[in-house]
């Protein structure tokens, strides 16, 4: 039973763990050789995933949008036309400023995002399991000591990347729209105000710590909510693909009904950073 235990326990961390790479002094180290590397790790399984779904996204919009003529379109072309329209509805009910960069910007999110989070869909012994033939074949490697994860979402830095962007966007349409001193005037005063200016001035380290504390909320919020769905979805996965032989059909209902949480975390991230954005753009408080 112990040894069962630590089998499928060893399962599970090899299908939790990303493929690293880091320099050291003896030059470019991966994997296990970069346990203590600090900071400067990549993850390069979830770089090269993302950047790939990437441009998977840049091309089939970009090639949609080329294709495009007058007359009835084809199935692809309205395919894309429904998502196209879809956010754009969204940011005209959402977004209440003037902005040609936001439409965009949800319209990368929203998909991008999804297709990252559909990579839970795929089996999750199926490319790790691969990656580690190739690995030993061509390379010579322990297979057991190459790792895969393919869905960029379950990483942690991944969603606090796309956070810290939606953040530094948050920061940047304050300033300029309410310039630097208006943006210093919402951090310290507000929500508490006094016509008196000695009370005034007493209150402002109150603003200043609700108010950091409700704008770096804003992008913690973004990166966990995403991340933490994703990554309990595809523990259950990894759970399920550790019975081994059945894991095919329970794969195929878990996948169902995970469809859902791909799809809403998606429009989650997408409207929330409309919001956030939309936010940063009012002179109101």
């Amino acid at each position: 039973m112990a040894a069962e235990e630590v089998t499928i326990s060893s399962h599970i961390q090899h299908h939790l763990t990303n493929a690293k790479m880091c320099m050291t002094d003896s030059g470019l180290a991966f994997n296990k050789a970069c346990a203590d590397s600090g900071f400067w790790t990549w993850n390069i399984d979830t770089l090269a995933w993302s950047i790939g779904l990437g441009l998977l996204f840049l091309w089939t919009f970009r090639s949609a949008a080329k294709k495009a003529h007058i007359g009835v379109p084809g199935k692809f072309q309205c395919f894309i036309e429904m998502i196209v329209e879809f956010v754009g509805d969204n940011v005209r009910d959402t977004y209440h400023g003037k902005s040609k960069l936001i439409a965009p910007l949800a319209l990368t999110i929203f998909v991008w995002v999804f297709l990252m989070n559909l990579m839970d869909l795929i089996p999750v012994d199926f490319l790790p399991a691969l990656a580690g033939l190739v690995g030993e074949q061509a390379f010579g490697m322990d297979s057991h000591d190459v790792y895969m994860k393919i869905v960029p979402t379950t990483d942690i830095n991944m969603t606090a990347a796309l956070a810290l962007g939606v953040f530094i966007l948050m920061i940047g349409y304050s300033i300029k729209i309410k310039g630097v001193g208006g943006f210093i005037k919402e951090l310290t005063l507000h929500p508490f105000s006094s016509n008196n200016t000695a009370m005034q001035i007493l209150l402002i380290p109150f603003n200043l710590l609700l108010e950091l504390i409700a704008l770096v909320s804003k992008p913690f919020s973004l990166a966990l909510r995403l991340f933490g769905n994703l990554y309990a979805g595809e523990l259950i996965f990894i759970l399920i693909g550790a019975v081994g032989l059945m894991q095919l059909p329970l794969h195929f209902v878990w996948a169902v009904f995970h469809i859902l949480v791909i799809v809403l975390q998606a429009f989650v991230f997408m409207m929330l950073t409309i919001v956030y954005l939309s936010m940063a753009s009012s002179d109101n408080h």
